[in-house]
């Protein structure tokens, strides 16, 4: 399958696809990253709840008697000066006096989520970040305790933040890297399965195509259900155009086989008598007949184009049109050179490339002083979806033809001079076959100095 291009449908399936996916698997990473830190507070907040409440019941334990002086928790991390562990008992009406701290709080103190209006549920207590004496990230948990008239006291514990955010971290850089690897993983299923789901448009354009350049004249084989009624059509299309093609062939036939009798009669009546009614006949008839004939050819050139199921070789044709003009004008000394860069097929009957060709050589020839150029190339395509096209250039070294006198040439009949031989219709025949291709016939100053005849055809 080629590349995907911007426009295409596997292009916007690839697209949409990958987008939706970024998508959910970014709300899904939030989502899991949102309840993993939550859940880990959740864990913090428990460890220090543990603490809390083991100062709460030596606050309670003191009623009657002064607070205590020291507490001792089972975590060492209490005792050690600045460790990021502290612990603090406050006078809710803020008397300091009746202020108690851990040991590894030996100066400062911490601030207090109850002056923050943070609001205590019941049952639990109060919860946040804030900062500590030394302007590091704590978590706190924090719990009233009233003893009535003993007093009012705020109990506090805190750790510092970064163990947590080191925990949460190494989880969002591990959800990360799944994402991460399920979203490559889901791009490469997207495009195994955009490839795979448009196999049956591929096999339907390289089938046209077969069709096109006349290697199949119908599409063949098993599609999916989704495509089999397109194939049909398609088929249909091809089989309606046959028998239109063959319709047209048998009316031009008939048209023929109608007309000729009745002109020859005209010709015969004329041909023996000299009066001016007689010559009159015998022009007369002889133009109908030459433009009956014209538009029978034309039409069967028409009926022919409809086909596209033909196509042939050009370097024979060229070959043998080339033997063919040199024994034409095999009194005249003139050379005519050769070049076939690339192998080229017609995609049209070789009857039409031989008129077309034919007649473009035998004009080089006519007016060429001694040298006529031939020469086969393919062409390149502008867009990469357009079809194939060759080139034939026609070269000669006689006087050439001025710009404003090309027009002229290409006029059914128009002979440009009447010294050299012709019914002046060879152009024109010329650039109606290449309009019926859909090619184009174009009229040049030649390198060598006469006439550049370029025939664009398509190529099979």
């Amino acid at each position: 399958m080629h590349r995907a291009r911007p426009g295409s449908i596997a292009f916007r399936l690839f697209l949409s696809a990958i987008a939706i996916t970024f998508a959910l698997l970014a709300m899904v990473g939030l989502v899991l990253s949102t309840l993993n830190r939550s859940a880990a507070e959740r864990a913090f907040d428990r460890r220090l709840d543990v603490y809390l409440k083991t100062i709460v019941a030596h606050v309670a334990n003191a009623t009657g008697t002064p607070l205590p002086q020291h507490i001792t928790l089972e975590d060492p991390l209490f005792v050690f000066p600045n460790s990021g562990w502290y612990w603090q008992i406050s006078d809710a009406a803020g008397d300091p006096s009746k202020q108690r701290t851990s040991s590894s709080l030996p100066s400062g103190s911490l601030p207090r989520l109850a002056d923050q209006k943070r609001p205590e549920l019941a049952g639990s207590p109060r919860q946040d970040y804030v900062t500590g004496p030394h302007a590091e990230r704590l978590r706190m948990v924090e719990r009233d305790v009233d003893l009535g008239p003993d007093g009012h006291f705020i109990v506090s514990v805190a750790a510092v933040a970064s163990e947590l955010e080191k925990e949460i971290g190494l989880f969002n850089l591990v959800l990360l890297g799944t994402l991460a690897f399920l979203f490559v993983a889901f791009v490469v299923v997207v495009l195994v399965q955009v490839r795979y789901g448009l196999k049956p448009l591929q096999r339907v354009s390289e089938a046209l195509a077969a069709v096109r350049s006349g290697r199949k004249d119908r599409l063949e084989g098993p599609y999916p259900d989704e495509l089999a009624p397109l194939v049909r059509e398609v088929n249909a299309l091809i089989d309606a155009n046959k028998e239109i093609v063959e319709r047209a062939r048998t009316h031009v036939g008939n048209l023929a086989h109608a007309l000729k009798t009745p002109l020859s009669v005209l010709l015969n009546e004329a041909a023996g008598r000299e009066d001016p009614l007689a010559v009159r006949v015998r022009d007369q008839a002889g133009l109908m007949r030459d433009q009956v004939a014209h538009h029978l050819e034309r039409a069967r050139m028409a009926a022919r184009v409809s086909v596209v199921a033909t196509t042939c070789d050009i370097a024979p044709t060229v070959a043998s049109l080339v033997r063919t003009m040199e024994k034409i004008h095999h009194t005249r000394p003139l050379a005519i050179d050769v070049r076939i860069l690339d192998e080229v097929r017609f995609r049209g009957e070789a009857h039409d490339i031989e008129e077309m060709v034919g007649n473009l050589i035998d004009n080089a020839c006519k007016w060429a002083v001694s040298r006529v150029e031939v020469e086969v190339r393919m062409g390149e395509t502008r867009e990469p979806g357009d079809r194939p096209v060759f080139h034939v250039l026609i070269d000669d070294d006689g006087p050439g033809l001025e710009p404003e006198r090309r027009i002229a040439a290409a006029r059914r009949g128009r002979r440009l001079d009447e010294s050299k031989p012709g019914s002046g219709l060879g152009l024109s025949i010329v650039y109606e076959l290449t309009s019926l291709y859909g090619g184009r016939l174009e009229l040049a100053t030649a390198p060598i100095g006469g006439l550049r005849s370029e025939l664009v055809l398509p190529a099979a």
